[in-house]
Order: structure tokens, then C-alpha cells, then sequence
């Protein structure tokens, strides 16, 4: 895994950066640069630009004076948040209220990415959606499932942190997995301990796949970046209903014990 940046649709690129674990196992990380239709960008998530990737950065945003907005969606992606601040002062400043309680010296704007307030100021680029029936920031701070999704509308893609991820696997003894877009590991212990939590969730998933139905890529955190190509194979949409049939064994088990 290596920095790069990917250029995904017209306006819209995916940042591959590195993460590691313990300082050794290196499970990346990500962030989106995007061009709205007013022609300023905004950067979805943080990630520390250096060399390149800050001279890429810095040709497309007129050197950080077109860069309107820093977008954090994800309560427990922080490592990068001051250092990116530091480098682009001037662009407006969004998180989560976990962002907001971590870094109070900040210059945050008022209205958490996580709220609604907050999506209708870039609605005419994005829609934003929150998962139901799971901590958005658990007590746990271990466990990272929940993240506010971003969808570009013009670009088609799908920006998203745990949540979700597209996975691709190794050829074992000479056979070959496909890839598949599948649900954070952790969705079990992060399911919210009531009642109708589950059915919350598995709602919000299919809700998520009918209002995101046009959706050709997807940019996932920590895994990989899926270029859809509507002739080669299913629709993010479709694929999506095959991680929330894959859990639903996980769901079922949960209304069991909890209703």
C-alpha cells in the first residue's frame, strides 16, 4: 500500500494514504478531495498531505485558496485533523461532536457533520446519511463501525470511513475470491442494545440503497476503491443488499435477544 491519489469521476479524486497499526501492520487510510459546482473543492476526511501529494493538492485548490471546506465524518479519525487544519487555516472547519470534544481549541463551525444542519449547507453537491440502530460514537473506543457517509452527486461515488468496505482478497491455492463490498467486522458489538435497533438498521441500509441506486463508485476507508462499471458488473446498490444479506444472521440474533 503506497500514497497516491486516484482520480475517480470528473471532480472527484480519492487520497490512499497510509495508516499502521503498532507502527508495522499498514491498514491505510483515506480522504476525497472533491470539486463542487461552484468550482471551490472541499476535502472529505483528513489526511496529512506531504510532497506530491500536497503538490497534486495544492495545483488542483489554487494552493489551499479554493479549498472551501475540511469535512471530518468519521468520530474516531483524528490523527490527521490539526495537522491538515495547519496546513489549509483558511478552509472552514466540520466535524462530529467527537472531533468537536477532542479538539475544542479548534475553529469548528457550529453545525456537526452529523446533523442535519449541516447536509443542507452542501446539498446541492452531496447527500450525507448517519447509520441507524448503532452507536455513532461508542464508549468503546475500540470499535469504529459508524461513520457519516457522503455521496457525490455528480460523480456518482460513494465516500465512506468503517461502514462499509470493498474488500479484495489474495488468491489462496490457486483460487480467486471475488471482491465484495461488505459491512465493518465490528457491527455486532455496535449495535445499539434495544429493542428494534436491528430493524433500524437493516431499514436504513435499504433506504441507503434506493436513494443511492445511481451509485457507480465507492471510496472505502482502510480497504479498497470500487470504479463501477455499469456493463462489467452489479451496481453498488446490489451490492450493498449482499452485505445486508450476509449480516442478517447478526441481526436476527440481535432481535432475539433484544426484540
Amino acid at each position: 500500500m503506497s500514497e497516491q491519489i486516484l482520480n475517480i469521476a470528473d471532480n472527484f479524486w480519492n487520497i490512499r494514504g497510509d495508516f499502521k497499526i503498532g507502527g508495522i501492520l499498514n491498514i491505510g487510510t483515506h480522504a476525497s478531495i472533491v470539486r463542487c459546482e461552484n468550482g471551490k473543492f472541499v476535502l472529505l476526511d483528513a489526511y496529512t498531505l506531504t510532497g506530491k501529494l500536497k503538490n497534486q493538492v495544492d495545483a488542483l485548490t489554487n494552493k489551499g485558496a479554493d479549498l472551501e471546506a475540511i469535512i471530518n465524518l468519521h468520530p474516531f479519525h483524528t490523527v490527521h485533523v490539526q495537522k491538515v487544519h495547519a496546513l489549509y487555516p483558511n478552509a472552514k472547519l466540520y466535524g462530529t461532536q467527537r472531533h468537536l470534544d477532542k479538539f475544542p481549541n479548534l475553529p469548528w463551525q457550529s453545525q456537526r457533520t452529523e446533523t442535519s444542519e449541516f447536509a443542507a449547507l452542501f446539498a446541492d453537491d452531496f447527500e450525507f446519511s448517519v447509520p441507524a440502530g448503532v452507536d455513532f460514537i461508542s464508549s468503546n473506543e475500540n470499535l469504529h463501525f459508524s461513520s457519516v457517509l457522503a455521496y457525490h452527486k455528480a460523480s456518482k461515488t460513494i465516500h465512506v470511513d468503517d461502514t462499509l468496505m470493498y474488500l479484495k482478497f489474495p488468491s489462496i491455492i490457486g483460487v480467486l475470491k471475488k471482491p465484495e463490498v461488505a459491512f465493518h467486522m465490528t457491527l455486532p458489538q455496535t449495535l445499539a442494545k434495544r429493542a428494534g435497533a436491528a430493524a433500524e438498521f437493516r431499514d436504513w441500509t435499504t433506504q441507503l440503497m434506493t436513494q443511492w441506486q445511481d451509485a457507480e463508485n465507492l471510496c472505502a476507508a482502510h480497504s479498497a476503491t470500487f470504479l463501477g462499471d455499469k456493463h462489467a458488473s452489479p451496481a453498488i446498490a446490489a451490492k450493498i443488499a449482499l452485505a445486508l444479506k450476509k449480516v442478517e444472521r447478526t441481526l436476527q440474533a440481535h432481535e432475539h435477544k433484544f426484540g
